[in-house]
Parts: C-alpha cells; structure tokens; sequence
C-alpha cells in the first residue's frame, strides 16, 4: 500500500548494504523523536569487503530486504539513505582559510562556504572522488575550537575538515544498485559516521571515543573528539574472515563454521572452560568430530586480536593513540561475541563496551541489536538532514529520544550530479 502524503513527508529509510545481509530499517519523524516502523533483511551474495562484486545478485537482495520492511511498516518507500564502506575508502584530515568579506567583517554563510571549498581542494589519485567534507573546527583570527562562526567578527577564517574520498566506480556501482531496485539514493554515509548516530554518545564524542564496527567483510574506525570526526579508517578483516579461519582449522563446511561461531564463539579463551566441547561437523559425509571448546575460541582469538592490533596500529601512525579519553566502543555483527570487549581492552588498554543502537522509539525491540547499528544511525542521519544548521556542525535534534545523538556534519552534494 502506499503511504499517505502525511506520512510519506515523515517516513526515512535506512539502507545498510553490507558484506553478509542487507538491512533495511523504516522509521517515522515524530513529535518526540524517531520511531521504528518496520525491519527487512537478507543475505548478501553479492559483496566482498564492501565492495559490489556482483550487481544481480545485490539487486535481489536489496529487494527482498526493502519488501519485507515495508511490508512490517505498511508503506511503499522510494528512497533510502545508504552507508558506504569498503577498502578503497580512505580519510584525510585538511584545512582551508579565507578572508571575511564584507564592510562589517562578520562572518556570513558565504564565507564559511569559500572556506570549506578551499579546504576541499585537495590532490586526489585518479579514479576518486570526494564523499564527505566533514567539518571539525573552525578558527577566527587566530582563535581556534569554534563550532558555529556564523555572526562573529573577525578578518581570518580558518576551517579544519576531515575529507573522506572513495573510488568512483566502487560508489557509482552502490548507486546502480539501489537504483536498479527501484529506489533513489538521497545520500550516501560514510558506514561508521552512521553507526555513530546510533551508539555515541555526546559526552563521548566530546572527550574522544574510538568507534570500532566490526561487520562482515571489514572493520570500520573512527575516532571523534571535541564533538567531531578526525580520523577514519577502513580494515579489510571481520566477521568473514574468523568464519573461514574455523572452516579451515576444523575442516568444517563454512556454513557449519558460521553456525559454530555464532553458537559457541568466544574471543578470549580464558573465558572457556578447560572440559567444554563441541561438535565439529566433518566435510565429506564423514562423522562429526568433539573437540575442546578452547580449540574453537583460540582460533577466534587470533583473528580477532588481528583486527584490533591493526585498528590500534592504524590510530598510532596517525597520533590518535592517546586522544580516546572516554575510550572504545565496539559494534557490528560480531560485537556480541562473548570475549569481545575483553579482548579489546587488553588491545587498546582503554575502557571498552559494546555499542547497542538507541534514540529511537516504537518497534525498537526489532533493531536491538549492534548489527543493526549501521541501519539505525542511516535513518537517524536522514532525520538530522531535515533539521539541519547552515553549517552542518554538531547538534541534536530538539528534544525527545533522538536528543542524545550528535549531528553528522554536512554532506557535499555537488558530487552526486557526477554520479547521475
């Protein structure tokens, strides 16, 4: 059925197209914040590491996800906000300055527009192209940690901007995708900017906070501070890779690897104990085998300890290793596996939890979950767009649930008329 005018002026759709499943999560603007309308979901097929390796079958499961949220919602959607994530995403931290223009010397919307642009105008490889110009802090005649300059007076305006780029081809084929499903896409998030719509909270993203979001293909980190993102960063190891890593060391089909994982996975052995046992399925029609619990979690140990050695590693060459005053905060499909956080905090030697999404109300029992992180902060992300300040710096919506969460920073929307 199709939505009234009414509604389909509120409704916002979320579009987490990841390396396992597809999620697609409809939520409504409401009085009091944003409520959860319906859910869908499938199996991905046609990504590896993020990346659309196969158009038909990503088609079909997009599909699929989107016809069974707006089945659970009661409504048609043409739309959706989708995250990006992937190997070829690369971040970069720059600045631009500028003159104040005009008699009285106060900073105008026209002024801090010339000084995102000059920030923008970077060098890039061939075959990329800019995704978002995320501002972090503007500077005014010297003096610096200002978020809104509109109004002020002063002669210099600085801008200092974290640049998020992608590969071309690796977007425009994300765009078919969405759009051979019938569906427009009103932006495109940065994977873990969207995840951190749904699990930060303003305190931490002021203090400084590391968002690791482990999904299936990759592991996406972020690191904010001072209400902003100053660093990202994308890992080419998640979920995917300790599920093969058990098919491999117990010679088990994936499928029953994954099953194992989920069931029976810990990322600390110490957590196990010593007399726990499993039964591994063979391959080949042969009997399944019991085997140590221990067994299962060492090899899950390994991969996983990788994964956050490589984030930490990735944090220190950028010398943000000492700025997460408030910590780690862990999400993605993998996030709820026991041992998790424990393990990171031997890693990064800071304070870690697990990231569940909130700010959002009525069916929010279907998204309570941190593999749904990504989806959650898409729609959330669509519901900042609508309220936005000419500057697109930091800033929560006026009251009700969706208060807590920190603004994403403004999008640069030039670079869709290449696209289309």
């Amino acid at each position: 059925m199709c939505p009234s005018n009414a509604r389909s002026a509120t409704t916002i759709a979320g579009l987490d197209i990841g390396t396992t499943k597809i999620l697609a999560v409809i939520g409504e603007v409401t009085p009091t914040g944003i409520d959860v309308l319906g859910v869908g979901q499938s199996l991905s097929r046609g990504l590896r590491k993020g990346v659309v390796v196969n158009l038909d079958s990503t088609v079909e499961a997009i599909k699929r996800a989107v016809q069974e949220a707006e089945q659970a919602a009661g409504v048609e959607i043409e739309s959706v906000f989708t995250g990006v994530a992937g190997g070829h995403i690369k971040g970069v931290n720059s600045r631009g300055a500028v003159a104040v223009q005009g008699r009285t010397r106060e900073v105008s919307r026209a002024d801090v527009d010339r000084a995102l642009e000059a920030a923008r105008a970077v060098t890039l490889p061939p075959g990329r192209e800019i995704i978002h110009v995320l501002p972090q802090a503007f500077i005014l005649d010297g003096q610096d940690g200002i978020r809104t300059p509109l109004g002020m007076a002063g002669a210099r305006l600085e801008v200092e901007v974290h640049i998020v780029t992608g590969a071309v081809t690796s977007v425009q084929n994300l765009v078919r995708s969405v759009n051979r499903a019938g569906l427009t896409v009103q932006d495109i998030v940065l994977q873990p900017l969207a995840s951190a719509e749904a699990v930060l909270t303003p305190d931490e993203r002021d203090l400084g906070v590391i968002l690791a979001d482990v999904g299936g293909g990759t592991t996406d980190v972020a690191l904010f501070r001072d209400g902003a993102i100053w660093h990202s960063a994308v890992i080419p190891l998640g979920g995917d890779h300790i599920t093969n890593d058990l098919a491999v060391g117990l010679r088990t089909p994936s499928q029953e690897a994954e099953e194992l994982k989920k069931r029976w996975g810990s990322a600390l052995t110490a957590l196990v104990l010593p007399d726990e046992t499993v039964e591994v399925p063979s391959i080949g029609g042969r009997k399944p085998r019991v085997l140590s619990r221990q067994i299962l979690a060492g090899i899950i140990q390994a991969r996983v300890e990788e994964i956050f050695t490589l984030a930490a590693r990735e944090l220190a060459l950028a010398g943000l290793e000492d700025v997460a005053t408030a910590g780690v905060v862990v999400t993605g499909g993998s996030a709820v596996m026991e041992g998790i956080p424990e393990l990171a905090e031997r890693v990064f030697d800071l304070p870690v939890r697990v990231g569940w999404p909130t700010g959002v109300g009525g069916m929010a029992d279907l998204v309570a979950g941190p593999s749904y992180a990504t989806g959650v902060g898409l729609v959330l992300h669509g519901a900042r767009l609508r309220g936005q300040s000419p500057l697109g710096m930091a800033g929560g919506l006026d009251g009700g649930e969706g208060a807590g969460v920190t603004r994403l920073l403004r999008r640069m929307r030039e670079w869709f008329s290449q696209l289309f």
